[in-house]
């Protein structure tokens, strides 16, 4: 997610237009759920992953290895959806119950291997808690089939005054009716029953219906798009490479495509294919900055190593809200459509949607990282980039600072998540030559890439890559409570 442009300018110049998109989700009502089977023992809970920052997300030994998505928008612009998800799951331990996080819409089915299962839907508490006819064993496999319709649930952002997860902007004047994702940090489920945490990524194989006359586009490589009786458009998606839950896109608009050459930066030189999406009517000079995207994933790709999915591109949306790195697809706003915010969610790719966290409070490894690879381009653009981190360090120095690692909710995208993130990389750069310092950034992509991460880990590989003066210069700016001297290089 981009700060830049959004989490400091927005509130002042925004925020007239994020209420009013708030006001209008905050009108959903959750209906009351009725399960049609027997809800599962009440002796029996789920123990949740244990995040630091969201303790209740997830559950302990589930590993959802792929989610199946069929959804159906049939008004868009609205909060109402209905589908099915099967998800193929396992564990690390025995699990008597699974429990996922669902906030809504309601549940209409459940069914474990293809036989109904007894589940208990609580929406307070956004759990859907489903028993199997026995237990979850490490080594297993189980395909879980929710179906579900209504209206989405809601999650409000920690720091913005909107709601994450499931978006609808309604149609107004001559603007039709649209729907996207913009769900970090916990906001899919808010309408598809997940493990909805960034340290269980998994595949998804994702279906949109939508009525005629709109489009739709999900991560992944687009498989097919099929005519219905109706008159509408089935859109299949494939996202073949693990991702956090909450970057999955999903966008339904009147979009115009704009495919072009695909990028030979993929794994062994492949091309990465190349489309964005474009609603029918935004100003015409909105399109400027996406025509440097193949330049971008060229240069950070020689920095962090080869794109580590099969497609890439943005989805453009007209509401004022920050641009997101959704997977393969980054969702873009009208208002933030500028090559720097550009590089930023391109960067994440890398930083969040394949290197993954292990607990949200390491959100720096994900901002940080996308922070400092503005630097980067800028360089790549023949500038020196002292100007840059000056001013980084002059932020800095105007906001409140604090270790690394995050331990609250208001901390996870603040200053110190992105610039003070961003300088502490820019110290361990100090302490090498560039060679080495792109060695480096290669090697943690791809070392653990589908591994979640901690600040601990990042410290451990900067020791064995780099040495103890680069671990040190880290860990300072990993742990001082006060800002660290400016870097130099």
């Amino acid at each position: 997610m981009t700060y830049t442009t959004v989490r400091s300018s927005w509130r002042l110049s925004n925020l007239l237009a994020l209420a009013l998109l708030a006001g209008a989700q905050a009108q959903t009502v959750i209906p009351a759920v009725i399960p049609t089977l027997p809800p599962p023992s009440a002796s029996v809970a789920a123990e949740p992953i244990g995040d630091s920052i969201f303790p209740a997300l997830g559950q302990a030994g589930l590993d959802v290895l792929n989610y199946d998505l069929d959804l159906t928008v049939d008004r868009p612009g609205t909060s109402e959806l209905r589908g099915t998800v099967v998800l193929t799951v396992t564990s690390t331990q025995p699990l008597p119950v699974l429990s996922l996080d669902f906030l809504g819409p309601q549940v209409l089915e459940v069914r474990w291997n293809g036989l109904p299962a007894p589940y208990r839907h609580d929406q307070v508490a956004g759990k859907l808690t489903i028993e199997p006819p026995e237990p979850l064993l490490p080594g297993t496999r189980a395909e879980v089939t929710v179906r579900f319709a209504g209206q989405v649930g809601v999650r409000p952002d920690p720091d913005l005054p909107i709601n994450v997860g499931w978006q609808a902007v309604p149609a107004l004047g001559g603007r039709v009716g649209a729907n996207f994702t913009l769900s970090e940090p916990d906001g899919t489920r808010t309408f598809l029953p997940v493990n909805d945490h960034p340290s269980d990524p998994a595949t998804f194989t994702t279906r949109i219906t939508v009525p005629a006359g709109y489009t739709a586009a999900a991560s992944g490589v687009q498989r097919s798009e099929v005519a219905t009786p109706n008159g509408g458009r089935t859109f299949t998606f494939e996202q073949a490479q693990p991702i956090p839950t909450y970057t999955l896109a999903i966008h339904v608009n009147r979009f115009e495509r704009v495919d072009s050459a695909g990028v030979p930066v993929g794994e062994g030189g492949a091309d990465v294919i190349r489309r964005d999406y474009f609603p029918v009517g935004v100003p015409a000079d909105t399109r400027d900055a996406y025509v440097s995207t193949g330049e971008i994933l060229k240069v950070l790709a020689d920095w962090f190593g080869p794109y580590p999915f099969s497609a890439y591109g943005s989805a453009i949306v007209t509401p004022r809200i920050p641009a997101l790195e959704t997977a393969t697809l980054s969702t873009m706003p009208v208002t933030s459509s500028n090559v720097r915010v550009l590089v930023h969610e391109t960067a994440h790719q890398w930083f969040g949607d394949r290197v993954t966290l292990a607990d949200w409070s390491g959100v720096w490894l994900n901002e940080g990282f996308a922070t400092y690879a503005e630097l980067l381009w800028a360089q790549a653009q023949g500038e020196t980039g002292d100007d840059m981190v000056r001013g980084w360090y002059a932020r800095a120095g105007r906001s409140q600072t604090r270790p690394l690692v995050a331990t609250t909710e208001s901390q996870l995208f603040d200053t110190t998540a992105y610039i003070r993130g961003a300088l502490a990389l820019h110290a361990v750069r100090g302490t090498v030559d560039d060679t080495a310092f792109k060695a480096y950034l290669r090697g943690w992509v791809s070392g653990f890439s589908s591994q979640p991460v901690t600040t601990a880990d990042l410290l451990t590989y900067t020791r064995t890559r780099l040495g103890a003066k680069a671990e040190a210069a880290l860990r300072l700016w990993a742990e001082s409570p006060e800002l660290p001297p400016l870097p130099e290089r």
